[in-house]
């Protein structure tokens, strides 16, 4: 893993804009636009996957950042689940079902190498530099 200048650097969070892209066009039509519920809640957990790893991220701290990370993984897991629901109301088919849940699976694997990585890690995130030591100038803040 590479240094992380943004939380827009970060794969895991680049595959989630890409999965948020995707969910928003097959909840814009057909039976599942009308099925406001569950539209709006897969729509909500995904877009809260990659709002969790912003978050996480600019919180500058480690510990937080997996803390967020964690809340995104069980987003994505929220995702997943969301589709077997539409699968089995059919406002999917099997197709479209399998390439979502498999860019979801993607996305949860991003963020748990991302969490095993930053748990072995000993940077602690910018918030924690002496207040000498810190570069304020600086853009990265966590290594990973």
């Amino acid at each position: 893993m590479g240094t992380f200048k943004t939380f827009e650097d970060i794969e895991a969070w680049q595959k989630a804009r890409e999965l948020v892209n995707k969910i928003s066009q097959i909840t814009e039509s057909g039976l599942f636009s009308k099925d406001f519920g569950l539209r709006d809640q897969i729509r909500r957990a995904s877009v809260s996957v990659m709002a969790n790893i912003a978050e996480g991220f600019e919180r500058d701290g480690r510990k937080e950042f997996i803390q967020f990370l964690s809340m995104a993984k069980g987003s994505i897991g929220e995702v997943r689940s969301h589709l077997y629901v539409a699968l089995d109301r059919e406002y999917i088919d099997s197709s479209t079902f399998h390439e979502l849940h498999a860019k979801a699976k993607d996305v949860a694997r991003r963020i748990a190498g991302l969490m095993a990585y930053l748990s072995r890690s000993a940077v602690s995130g910018a918030k924690f530099r002496k207040p000498e030591t810190r570069n304020l100038k600086q853009e990265t803040r966590i290594v990973a």
